[in-house]
């Protein structure tokens, strides 16, 4: 782990951050070609530096305090031709004119969503955006609005379809839970990503319990951000880097709009999505309503949830702008459980739970105050909190086959989650001699206080959270305790150009953590004939601080304006959670000794396109994981009624820091336009293809652990693909999607399949599988209508063998399915 020492990077960035020389203005008029009147709202896109701009309603815009050298700009607005014009601004200011030509009043859906297309291009993130860079950082972007896919349930197979290498765990609760890895990372509740919501923290505990209860309905969502680990070192220490969902914003052309989208599908699938959006002067505002209800294709895993979202923005000044924004969620789903190797392959449908219960309640709320002293220098607040809990209940035994007792006490894990925290961020633009130069600080504040409590639910079959231990004293997994945490954090980076076309962009991220752990446990020990005769009380108080320092570096090169060849290092750190190791589970042990993982992520590639026929980002990665947590097959421990440890005869998954890792593949996306490759620039046609690929290599290449070193990392599947057309016509629009996932391993002991198991269903691989997907979208004046099936081959596979909720055992995913959604959207 490297020295406070290092922080002296902080100060060599400072020394950079230099006062900029001499600024001048640009500004200009936009008008219509034909008639030569104003045009209004037009956005102005500033390539280079990531920064829009409007024309107000006599069609002028104006760009202060720009820095001496060429200005590329983009001029759009819907209905009319894109342009792209480079100027050199001088010391005059003299107003230019840009002439827009409109283009056919008569648009189909096809034509604007061309149009849009040509814009998520430019809009892609750059190399700064706001207070943020992503200069030589492997980043993907996901446009909801351009997408034909099921997102009334938020089908993640989808809607990730285009970002490489994710691995993900489906589920059949209309996406309530977002389950996403890759590169060897478990995807359960997307704990390896840094998950956040317009910018900001929206798991349980980012140091101590990183899972992601909530996710957002897609159809309140703008964009999908996606960051891989080089993020490290602006928001966050996960390997996995950043996920962010950017929610829609209001709509600024219209006082009032509304969209309300109904969604009914198999298993009695039904979704309500109503929104209204608007701006008023210098108001804007948006807000949801989201509930969805089913009962899924298993017995026993029917859910309801209602979700709402408020937002508002006031533009206080020219410079500032406020935001607020308030997210409540609540579900309540019951769990069939998982099911036997053997169970699966008879009958994948069966449940043998019927008292297992799951409940969410989620609120959520931020402040983001931005302001911009000049084009070059701008300051972004953020304070942020959440106040939340996750309740389970349920019958859990290392039996996966066996019935439930409806006499036994179910297994009770009440959790509440209290947390906020605050980022600040500055970001200043000057000049090294006739350089550009981007510098970036930042410094963020966390703290949270949980708690968790473990013991005897009551017998009921409802769901029922009461905590029964007065009724059952001698119930063997009983804690309660409390975690207070505490995180500091300093980070900056800073874009030197080389050349106009090159740059690199070294950083660096001070982390201090202090995790807690108070509270007591039970050990009751039986005999033979299961009697107690042994319940003693513990009190076990931890204090763990560390504090460091993590580095790395990007670098960018552009060898002409339509391609980018990018790569970068960057350390990364993930804490370990005192919630695991606390919480007693009779299918695994974790290891009482647990520790924090630490390595790095490197990414190298190209990215670009051929013309408007292709879209390419093809790269190499690596990932090493120092003290990578992960499970093992082995013999059970017990300490018995003499305080000696002793084996119970048992195998089970145990959870400890088994050794270093390697992960190392490729990843490319490549899109291909195909009306353009024959000549055809018919407007209302469209037909693409594309492949994402990952192919990804894994090793255990040093452990302590017997038959460990050398075998292949948990959840790593060589080959991650998914590949579809996009297609349409006029109104009507489509998608198809194929998804190939070979096999993977679930633990570190690499166990294979036991077809004849009917015991666990917790060990072995995961087999390979494949999926398709068809979706249609057809669109007539203020009216949608959007259908489709998911996993049109009706295949039965599953990608998840749960050591805990909502199992254990084998998941199974959902068969074939389809949904239909009527929508209409009004506004003035």
């Amino acid at each position: 782990m490297m020295k406070l020492k290092a922080f002296s990077f902080f100060a060599l960035c400072v020394l950079f951050a230099l006062p900029a020389t001499a600024q001048i203005n640009f500004s200009g008029y936009v008008v219509e070609k034909e008639t030569g009147e104003p045009i209004e709202g037009v956005d102005i896109y500033n390539n280079d530096a990531g920064k829009s701009y409007a024309t107000n309603k006599e069609g002028y815009f104006e760009i202060k305090d720009l820095p001496y050298g060429n200005l590329n700009l983009f001029f759009f607005k819907l209905g009319y031709k894109i342009i792209n014009r480079t100027f050199v601004p001088d010391a005059n200011n003299t107003a230019i004119t840009i002439e827009l030509e409109k283009l056919s009043e008569e648009m189909s859906e096809i034509a604007v969503i061309d149009q849009r297309d040509k814009v998520f291009a430019i809009k892609r993130l750059r190399e700064v955006e706001g207070t943020s860079i992503y200069a030589g950082k492997k980043n993907e972007v996901i446009s909801l609005d351009q997408m034909v896919a099921n997102t009334s349930a938020n089908n993640a197979r989808q809607i990730y379809g285009q970002i490489s290498g994710l691995n993900i765990f489906e589920s059949n609760d209309a996406g309530l839970q977002l389950n996403i890895g890759g590169r060897g990372l478990d995807p359960n509740r997307s704990s390896n990503f840094n998950i956040r919501q317009n910018g900001y923290d929206i798991s349980a505990d980012v140091l101590g319990y990183p899972e992601s209860y909530y996710t957002p309905p897609a159809e309140g969502l703008a964009e999908i951000q996606v960051i891989r680990g080089a993020a490290s070192l602006q928001y966050g220490t996960q390997f996995g880097g950043l996920v962010n969902f950017k929610m829609k914003k209001p709509a600024d052309d219209k006082r009032v709009e509304v969209t309300s989208r109904q969604s009914v599908g198999s298993n009695a699938l039904f979704t309500s999505f109503n929104s209204v959006s608007g701006t008023s002067g210098k108001v804007g505002y948006y807000g949801y309503y989201n509930y969805k209800n089913g009962d899924g294709f298993r017995p026993n895993s029917g859910f309801e949830s209602n979700n709402l979202y408020l937002y508002s923005d006031v533009q206080v000044s020219e410079k500032t702008n406020i935001a607020l924004d308030f997210t409540y969620l609540n579900y309540l789903a019951q769990q069939p459980g998982g099911l036997t190797d053997a169970q699966f392959y008879r009958d994948p449908t069966v449940s043998n739970r019927t008292r297992n219960w799951f409940e969410v309640d989620w609120k959520l709320a931020s402040l983001n105050v931005e302001h911009e002293f000049s084009y070059k220098t701008k300051l972004s607040f953020l304070v942020y909190g959440l106040d939340a809990s996750r309740k389970s209940v349920g019958f859990r035994t290392n039996r996966v086959s066996q019935q439930d007792d409806p006499d036994a006490p179910r297994d009770l894990i009440l959790g509440d989650f209290n947390n906020w925290g605050t980022e600040a961020r500055f970001l200043n633009r000057y000049r090294i001699g006739n350089k550009n130069a981007v510098f970036l600080i930042g410094s963020k504040w966390y703290q949270s206080k949980n708690t968790s409590v473990q013991g005897p639910g009551t017998t009921s079959s409802k769901a029922d959270f009461t905590l029964a231990d007065e009724q059952f004293p001698n119930y063997p997994n009983q804690s309660d305790f409390t975690f207070p945490n505490r995180n500091l954090a300093v980070f900056g980076e800073n874009i030197f150009y080389l050349q106009d076309n090159l740059s690199i962009t070294p950083g660096f991220r001070f982390e201090y953590i202090r995790t807690q752990s108070r509270g007591t446990f039970k050990r009751v020990n039986f005999d033979l004939a299961g009697n107690p005769i042994q319940n003693q009380t513990f009190e076990d108080d931890r204090t763990f601080e560390r504090h460091f320092v993590l580095l790395g570096a990007g670098v960018s090169y552009l060898p002409d304006s339509e391609t980018e060849l990018y790569g970068n290092f960057s350390q990364n750190y993930r804490s370990v959670t005192f919630n695991d190791i606390r919480i007693v589970n009779p299918t695994f042990q974790v290891d009482p000794d647990i520790t924090d993982e630490s390595g790095f992520t490197s990414d190298v590639g190209i990215r670009g396109r051929i013309g408007e026929s292709v879209s390419y980002d093809i790269g190499g990665f690596g990932l090493l994981y120092d003290n990578r947590i992960g499970e093992v097959l082995r013999a059970e421990t017990r300490i018995n009624a003499d305080g000696e440890k002793e084996e119970t005869g048992r195998v089970v998954r145990y959870r400890g820091n088994i050794g270093q890792a390697f992960m190392y593949g490729l990843e490319s996306l490549v899109e291909v336009n195909l009306l353009p490759l024959f000549g055809n620039e018919n407007r209302d046609v469209k037909l693409s293809v594309f492949a994402n690929t990952a192919i990804t290599k894994s090793d255990y290449i040093d452990s302590e652990i017997p038959g460990v070193e050398g075998n292949q990392v948990e959840f790593v599947p060589l080959l991650n693909m998914k590949t579809g057309l996009n297609f349409g016509y006029q109104n009507l629009v489509g998608s198809i999607q194929y998804t190939y996932v070979s096999e993977q391993y679930t633990d570190a002991s690499n166990a294979e399949q036991n077809f004849n198991d009917n015991q666990s269903g917790i060990r072995g691989a995961i087999p390979a599988y494949d999926v398709l997907d068809l979706s249609l979208s057809w669109t007539y004046r203020n009216f949608t209508i959007e259908s489709g099936i998911n996993n049109v081959l009706d295949s039965w596979y599953f990608t998840r063998r749960a050591t805990g909720y909502p199992g254990p055992g084998i998941i199974p995913s959902p068969p074939r399915t389809f949904y239909a959604t009527l929508q209409l959207q009004i506004g003035k």
